[in-house]
C-alpha cells in the first residue's frame, strides 16, 4: 500500500510538471501505456490527471475572479483619489481666497486706524496750539496788569508731568507730532498770480513775523534765566532753613540737606568719654544683642572664678596616731598616703583628681566622730546587756 501511494505521489508530481509545462498532453503516448501496463492502472491515473485538470480550472477560475475584483478596487480607489484631489485643490483656493480678503481687512483696518490716530493727533495739536495762543496772549495781559492767582486742573496722566510724558515718547511719535505741528504753524503760501507790490506785502508781513517770533524767544529765554537764578536762590534759602534747625536739635549742620534722614543718635552727646563703637555696633544694641554681651561676660566670670579656684592653696590634715578611727579595709593610714595613692591615680588614668574644700573635710571629721561615739555607744550596751545576762 505504501508502494503504491510512493508511486501514485510521484506520478502526481509528474503529472504537475507536464501540465505546468505542456498544457495539452499527447493523445498518442496512452495507447502505447495502455498496451505496456495494467488497464486499472492508467484508467485510475486517467481519472486522476482528469481531477487535477479540473481542479487546477477552478483555481485558475477564481484567481480570474479575484484579479477581477482587485482591478475594480483599484479602479474605484484611482477615481475616489480623483475626486479628492479635485475637492482639495477647491478647499484650497477658496481658504487662499479666504485669507487674503481677512489680509485685505486687517490692511485696512490698520490703515484707517492709523488715519484716526493723525486726525486725532492733528486736532489734539491743534487744541493745544490754540490754548498755548491764548496762554501767551494772557501771559502778555497779566504782565501788564499784575501776578495771575488761576490754578489749572491737573490733567489725567497718571502723575505725570508734560516732560515726563515727552520723554517717554518714541523717536517716531516725535517725528510725527513735528511733522503734524509744523504743518499746523506753517501755513501754504499763495503767491500766484500776484503783482510786485502785494510781494513786497508779503515779505514785509513774513519780516514782522520773524521779528515777532526772535523777540518772543528772546523773552522767553530771559524769563528762563530769571527762573533759574530764583530756583538757585530759593534753594539756598531752604539748605539755611534745614541747617538751623539741625542745629537746634543737636545734629550736624549738614544732616538735614542731605538726600537721606540723618541717622538715629543712639547715644547721648553730652556723654565725657567718647564712644568709640561704630554706629553698627551701637544698632546692635537694640536689636538684641544687649543679652549676649551679659552671656559673655557671665562666662568670661565663670572662667576666671573657676580658674582662681583651681589655683588656690591646699591644706592638709594632721597625721593620725595609731589606727585612724573609721578606717575602712585596704585604706592609706593617713590623709597624706591618702593623696599619695590619688595621685598614682591620676597618674595612670589621666584624671583630675578631686580634692575637698576646708569646709567638707571638717564635715568629714565631724562625721567620723559621731560614727565613733555610736560605736561607743553600742560597745556599752552589748557589754551592760552581757552583765545583766
Amino acid at each position: 500500500m505504501s508502494d503504491e501511494e510512493e508511486y501514485s505521489g510521484s506520478e502526481e508530481e509528474e503529472v504537475e510538471e507536464v501540465v505546468e509545462t505542456k498544457p495539452a498532453p499527447k493523445q498518442e503516448s496512452r495507447p502505447s501505456i495502455a498496451g505496456e501496463g495494467d488497464p486499472e492502472f492508467i484508467k485510475r491515473q486517467d481519472q486522476k490527471r482528469s481531477d487535477l485538470d479540473e481542479q487546477l480550472k477552478e483555481y485558475i477560475n477564481e484567481w480570474r475572479k479575484q484579479r477581477a475584483k482587485e482591478e475594480d478596487e483599484l479602479k474605484r480607489l484611482k477615481e475616489k483619489q480623483a475626486k479628492r484631489k479635485v475637492s482639495r485643490a477647491e478647499e484650497e483656493k477658496r481658504l487662499a481666497q479666504k485669507k487674503k480678503e481677512e489680509e485685505e481687512r486687517r490692511i485696512r483696518e490698520i490703515e484707517e486706524k492709523k488715519q484716526r490716530d493723525i486726525e486725532e493727533k492733528r486736532q489734539r495739536l491743534e487744541e493745544a496750539e490754540k490754548k498755548r495762543q491764548a496762554m501767551v496772549q494772557a501771559m502778555k495781559e497779566s504782565s501788564k496788569t499784575g501776578p495771575n492767582f488761576t490754578i489749572q486742573k491737573k490733567s489725567d496722566n497718571f502723575g505725570l508731568s508734560n516732560a515726563q510724558l515727552e520723554r517717554n515718547k518714541t523717536k517716531e511719535q516725535l517725528e510725527e507730532e513735528k511733522k503734524i505741528s509744523l504743518s499746523i504753524r506753517i501755513k501754504p503760501l499763495s503767491i500766484e498770480n500776484l503783482s510786485v507790490d502785494k510781494l513786497r506785502v508779503k515779505a514785509q508781513e513774513l519780516w514782522d513775523c520773524i521779528v515777532k517770533l526772535e523777540t518772543e524767544k528772546y523773552d522767553l529765554e530771559e524769563r528762563q534765566k530769571r527762573q533759574d537764578y530764583d530756583l538757585k536762590e530759593l534753594k539756598e534759602r531752604q539748605k539755611q532753613q534745614l541747617r538751623h534747625k539741625a542745629l537746634k536739635k543737636g545734629l550736624d549742620p549738614e544732616a538735614l540737606t542731605g538726600k537721606h534722614p540723618p541717622k538715629i543718635q543712639v547715644a547721648s552727646k553730652y556723654e565725657r568719654r567718647v564712644d568709640t563703637r561704630s554706629y553698627d555696633d551701637k544698632k546692635k544694641l537694640f536689636e538684641g544683642d544687649l543679652e549676649k554681651l551679659n552671656k559673655d561676660f557671665l562666662e568670661k566670670v565663670w572662667s576666671e572664678r573657676t580658674d582662681q579656684f583651681k589655683g588656690r592653696q591646699k591644706t592638709r590634715l594632721p597625721k593620725w596616731f595609731g589606727e585612724r578611727p573609721g578606717k575602712k579595709k585596704d585604706e592609706p593610714e593617713s590623709p597624706e598616703g591618702e593623696e599619695d595613692v590619688k595621685a598614682e591615680e591620676h597618674e595612670e588614668d589621666d584624671e583630675p583628681a578631686y580634692e575637698p574644700e576646708p569646709e567638707e573635710e571638717e564635715e568629714v571629721v565631724e562625721e567620723e566622730e559621731e560614727e565613733e561615739e555610736e560605736e561607743e555607744e553600742e560597745e556599752e550596751e552589748e557589754e551592760e546587756e552581757e552583765e545583766e545576762e
